[in-house]
């Protein structure tokens, strides 16, 4: 597994981190903008960013059914995860508010709910927003929650908002790791979706 998280890890330095001046969605300012869907949406970083995920919770003892979170950045991770898991986990989607129509869902892509274990996921977790959100619908939706896993943290305060709501926290990479080294250009004036 070293090699897979070295070769991830040199994918997002590649193609996720860039350095300048952004603003992100909480409010906050920084020099470094993470866009993990630029590597998690390609083909060559998925079955390592399943197996790292895979390796992650079994570390913790967590035995999911399933794994998501909050749509958009989680999708392409829960899909990553399922697909290496050899059938042994699922992937679901967790809506920022339930569906206006016919079932009108906060989850999809489970067909049993209540009470069944899952592990939250998340692309990069800065004060934890979109974690606390998907964990609090996924509640809602009758899911319970083992614990909850980010890619990058951007150790700005998720892993204490995620732990005030009782859940455990772990991560794949911090971002002090991705910032020792990359190759990643420049840019300014970004505003940046980062929860």
């Amino acid at each position: 597994m070293a090699d897979d998280r070295e070769q991830l890890k040199s994918l997002l330095r590649r193609h996720s981190v860039r350095f300048g001046q952004f603003k992100l969605v909480s409010g906050q300012t920084s020099d470094v903008y993470v866009d993990c869907k630029l590597t998690t949406c390609r083909a060559a970083a998925m079955p390592l960013i399943g197996r790292l995920f895979l390796e992650k919770i079994a570390e913790r003892g967590w035995k999911p059914a399933a794994v998501g979170g909050l749509t958009l950045g989680a999708d392409p991770i829960a899909m990553a995860i399922a697909h290496e898991s050899s059938g042994r986990v699922d992937a679901f989607v967790v809506r920022k508010e339930a569906k206006k129509h016919g079932t009108m869902k906060f989850v999809e892509g489970l067909a049993e709910l209540g009470g069944t274990p899952v592990v939250i996921i998340d692309d990069v977790c800065t004060t934890g927003g979109s974690t606390l959100t998907a964990i609090a619908n996924a509640r809602t939706a009758g899911l319970q929650i083992l614990g909850a896993v980010c890619l990058v943290d951007r150790e700005m305060g998720a892993a204490k908002a995620i732990a005030e709501l009782g859940c455990p926290f772990d991560r794949i990479f911090t971002l002090s790791e991705l910032k020792e080294y990359t190759d990643a250009p420049a840019l300014t004036g970004v505003t940046a979706p980062s929860a």
